[in-house]
Formats: structure tokens, C-alpha cells, sequence
């Protein structure tokens, strides 16, 4: 299997992920945003520290990526407050539908940046997926400008954190930077959270406690998966996210997808699809079909 198969998987793994996150922090209910923040970085932290021991690696990685590791920190942290912040003040669905475009971000700074080629059938099948996610999300503004700014800020800052990650490549354990990333946050926003804490049930304790394993579980698949490939050929599979959430919603909160829901994962899945097959990279193009 090639690395681009495997970032494929992985990067599919890490939206399951995400998707059960997303599901708990909203079963959590009325908690403080930097307290939800905390909890699912501070998980994040204990299981990658002991990953880190485990397999005798430095916990703060090398001395020469120190700028590119705290980059990726300082942008991962400041997206993820600022996602957490428009779900607690936006309609779930446009929250998710703003940070979904981090892909679009994360091809424009890896080109400008990392000077790394885009494809046009690429752009097309982003852009395209993109579509089919208004069908499922239906995006009902307001007049509230704040939110929704700090929901396409979040897409920036994940999509500037993700290009660092495709510029450390294998120069450092993902285990490595996932930690360097959850413990930078952890810690800086410890005092706040001090600051700010609301006391929270048992049950909301659990359900922050799960949301921060399956960040866990997200982080490390999304940090191996743009390790091993480029982001402009796997990031348009970050969108089963939006599959993974409605499956979800159905399962635990009897939410039933309409039709324009049903033709958005249709048009998903195509344009991944398409992209998968278009790329004759791809292990799973049959040889004739690669030779035409």
C-alpha cells in the first residue's frame, strides 16, 4: 500500500474520530468553552505522553523543529478554541460547515508555502465536495457576525496547522507532535479554565472524558495521515466527517437526514471518488484504466 493509500485511511479514521468528539462535547451540554477545549487537549496530552515514553522517543521532539513544532501548536490551539467557540454560539451544522473549509486553506498555504503542485481535477473535487456539504448542512445565517468569523478563522488556523505538519514530514514522531501540541495547549490554558471552571456532572465529566479520547484518536490519524501524504491529494476525505456526524445524529440522537441531505453524501463520496481514481497514483486504478 502506497503512503497516499495510507493517508487516505487514516485521514478517513481521523473524521470517525472527530465525529465522536463532536458528538460527546455537544452531549456535554451547557460547559464553558475553554473548559471543553481542556478537556479534550488534556486527554490528548496523558495518552500521547505515554506513547511517547513507550516507544522512548523526546517528548519535545528535536531542537531544530522547535519553531515548526510550536507553529503548529500555536495554530492548532488557536482553531481549536475558536471551532469550540462558534459551536457554542452557532447552530452546530454552520460551525461544522465553516471549519470544513480548512481543506481549501490548507491547498493555498501548502502551494504558497511548501511550493507543493495542485492539480486542477483536485480543486474541481474540493470544490465540488464542498457543494455537496451546503446540501447537507443548509447554512442558515445570521446577522451575528462574530461567530461565524471565529468559525472561518478556526478553518485558517487548521488549515495553516496542517501545512506545518506536511512541512515537519518525518522529521519527528507524529506521537511526538501530537503531544508537543495538546501539552502547549494544555498548559496555556490551564490558569483560564482555573479562572473560569463551572462544576459539571458525573455524566458531562464522562462525555468530555470520551470527547477527548476520540480527539485523541482524530489528532494522531490526521497528524500520520498529512506526514504521509500531500494535503492537496487526501484532505478532500477529511469531509466523512459530515457522513460520519449524520450517522451519528441518527444512531444517538434521532435525527433523520432529509433528501437535499442524502444528495449531499452522494455528491461526497462521488467527488472523492473521483479524485481517488483521477490521481493514477492510486493502488486501487485498475492497470488498464492506468495506461489510458
Amino acid at each position: 500500500m502506497t503512503n497516499r493509500n495510507k493517508g487516505i485511511l487514516l485521514i478517513i479514521l481521523s473524521a470517525f474520530g472527530f465525529s465522536l468528539m463532536t458528538l460527546f462535547v455537544k452531549l456535554s451540554g451547557d460547559v464553558p468553552t475553554l473548559q471543553k477545549t481542556i478537556f479534550r487537549n488534556g486527554v490528548t496530552m496523558i495518552i500521547t505522553f505515554f506513547l511517547v515514553i513507550y516507544f522512548k522517543q523526546r517528548l519535545f521532539g528535536k531542537r531544530e523543529n522547535q519553531s515548526l513544532l510550536l507553529l503548529r501548536s500555536v495554530f492548532g490551539g488557536v482553531g481549536i478554541v475558536l471551532l469550540f467557540y462558534a459551536i457554542d454560539n452557532l447552530v452546530i451544522a454552520d460551525a461544522d460547515m465553516l471549519n470544513k473549509m480548512s481543506p481549501f486553506f490548507t491547498i493555498l498555504f501548502a502551494a504558497i508555502f511548501l511550493k507543493e503542485h495542485v492539480k486542477p481535477f483536485q480543486l474541481y473535487s474540493i470544490f465540488i465536495a464542498f457543494l455537496g456539504m451546503l446540501f447537507i448542512i443548509k447554512p442558515s445565517f445570521s446577522l451575528d457576525i462574530v461567530p461565524y468569523a471565529a468559525g472561518i478563522l478556526s478553518a485558517v488556523f487548521a488549515g495553516a496547522a496542517y501545512t506545518v505538519l506536511r512541512a515537519l514530514g518525518s522529521r519527528e514522531q507524529f506521537y511526538t507532535i501530537v503531544f508537543y501540541f495538546s501539552g502547549f495547549t494544555t498548559v496555556i490554558l490551564l490558569p483560564f479554565v482555573i479562572y473560569i471552571y463551572e462544576p459539571m456532572t458525573l455524566q458531562q465529566t464522562a462525555y468530555l472524558l470520551l470527547g477527548g479520547l476520540f480527539a485523541t484518536v482524530g489528532q494522531l490519524g490526521i497528524t500520520l495521515a498529512y506526514k504521509l501524504a500531500p494535503p492537496n491529494e487526501i484532505s478532500v476525505f477529511n469531509y466523512f466527517t459530515v457522513v460520519f456526524t449524520a450517522l451519528l445524529g441518527f444512531t444517538f440522537l434521532s435525527q433523520v437526514p432529509d433528501i437535499y441531505s442524502i444528495l449531499g453524501y452522494a455528491i461526497i463520496f462521488g467527488a472523492s471518488l473521483y479524485m481517488f481514481l483521477k490521481d493514477k497514483g492510486g493502488e486501487i486504478v485498475p492497470a488498464k484504466l492506468a495506461k489510458k
